[in-house]
């Protein structure tokens, strides 16, 4: 198993969800759990958990995801990671993101804190005891906060199929950068819980050690209020991932299932 492969659940997260209303598509106390397969063996789990909290008295949203292998898949390749981020409640701009992992004997601990006023964001490697320091770019997310603020800020009709969107992110000391994600359209997606409307996009990734092609990862998202992801599948260099929706709590809005 790649070490890399829990980030593909957080980077599709924050993929999925370019389609809202006027009204939020979240509150804290939601809760997502997904189950995760590379190749035969059920690998690992990830969970998303919304909660309120505070920085500098400014009342935020603290998103807590977790992931972490589980069974045999764990005997041979331990993952146990850890991503928060603390983001506003009214423009969804992020104040801090933090990202803890051990993938396997690697192992990050890494914050960001986010300077609106002064256009400016420091990154500290506390394991490396580095710090660096970004100047910030209009309506720059990491990789947590992006999610969210997606499914607050984009309606069905901005989409165009085949059309690619771009997004600033920040999360590593790589810098900020441009990822491009292309709608493909609308497909049904047979679940635990039934059939389910989906949106489908397909992030366009950098191909070499990790994934297989440009266009190796495509994900699934419920075409209804809550835009939550439904599945994900990656081709990778070596095997392939698929990732199902596997539990879910305090959703602010019906969970659209199709009826027969």
């Amino acid at each position: 198993m790649k070490r890399f492969a829990l980030i593909i659940i957080f980077l599709s997260f924050l993929f999925s969800a370019y389609a809202q209303n006027s009204r939020s598509a979240f509150e804290p106390g939601e809760w997502l759990k997904f189950r995760m397969h590379y190749g035969p063996l059920n690998a690992s789990y990830a969970t998303l958990q919304v909660k309120n909290a505070k920085i500098n008295d400014i009342p935020v949203y603290h998103v807590v995801g977790h992931g972490e292998t589980t069974g045999f898949a764990s005997w041979f390749f331990k993952v146990d990671d850890t991503y928060e981020s603390y983001f506003d409640k009214e423009d969804g701009k992020p104040y801090r993101f933090i990202r803890k992992i051990n993938e396997g004997g690697y192992t990050k601990d890494v914050e960001i804190n986010f300077d609106h006023e002064k256009d400016k964001a420091v990154f500290n490697d506390k394991k490396n005891k580095k710090k660096l320091n970004f100047d910030l770019q209009d309506s720059i997310q990491d990789l947590i906060s992006a999610f969210y603020f997606l499914r607050n800020n984009y309606e069905p009709e901005d989409l165009t199929k085949g059309e690619a969107i771009d997004l600033k992110m920040l999360y590593d000391d790589d810098g900020i950068f441009t990822f491009k994600l292309k709608y493909l359209g609308k497909e049904t997606v047979r679940t635990k819980y039934g059939k389910v409307e989906c949106l489908k996009f397909r992030p366009l990734v950098q191909s070499g050690r990790v994934f297989k092609e440009q266009e190796s990862l495509s994900l699934w998202v419920s075409n209804d209020d809550n835009r939550i992801p439904i599945r994900i599948k990656a081709d990778l260099a070596v095997g392939s991932i698929k990732a199902d929706l596997d539990g879910y709590n305090g959703l602010k809005h019906q969970f659209k299932i199709l009826m027969d």
